[in-house]
């Protein structure tokens, strides 16, 4: 007696879901501690020139991970802060620290020249670089990465400070923006996240 066709329909059927339950399940995302960014449309790219008079844009660091950050030199809490944890998240890394690049962008060029960027940043770690341009160069690669600033007149000698957002941003060493952090959250999330993006995730 002949089989009914739809008999090899049900075997194909059970056969295929029997192959999809041996096959090995599809990796499953990274877990970050920061807040994970993956495939935003902006922030892609900067072009400034750095505290050794060199122009930068993010394919110069290529193959690294890499931590952005927007400040200024004469703020008094925010930056010195957030520079001391990136510091502190680079010895953490021990022989990794050679993967990642901190970048600094002023956004007070006026006042942070490359000279007093170059005396500035690297106190923190010699291999940190501080980055500047025009004004209009400035504004744009921080309206690129939704970083607000804003001068607020000061009585102090200074004449003004800056009220500015405070997040920093990592890429993948593909250049790829993965991860921004709040200010605050410590060297701890920023070290077990780079590690996982130097891994590969």
């Amino acid at each position: 007696m002949p089989i009914p066709s739809v008999f090899y329909g049900f075997m194909g059927i059970a056969l295929s879901l029997l192959v999809a339950g041996c096959s090995p399940s599809a990796p499953s995302k990274p877990e970050f501690q920061g807040t994970d960014i993956t495939g935003v449309d902006w922030g892609k790219d900067f072009n400034l020139t750095d505290h050794t008079g060199r122009r930068r844009s993010l394919v110069d660091f290529h193959g690294k991970a890499v931590a952005l950050f927007f400040g200024y030199t004469h703020c008094p809490d925010v930056c010195p802060t957030t520079l001391g944890e990136l510091a502190q998240t680079l010895k953490q890394l021990g022989k990794d620290a050679g993967k990642v690049q901190v970048l600094f962008v002023t956004l007070d060029p006026a006042r942070d020249t490359p000279a007093v960027l170059a005396q500035y940043v690297p106190s923190f770690h010699p291999s940190f670089l501080g980055l500047t341009g025009t004004e209009a160069e400035v504004a744009l690669v921080a309206k690129s990465f939704k970083a607000f600033y804003q001068k607020q007149a000061s009585g102090s000698k200074m004449g003004y400070t800056l009220d500015h957002s405070s997040n920093t941003f990592v890429f993948d060493p593909q250049g790829r923006l993965r991860l921004t952090y709040g200010f605050g959250r410590g060297a701890a999330p920023m070290i077990h996240d780079i590690k996982q993006l130097l891994s590969g995730n």
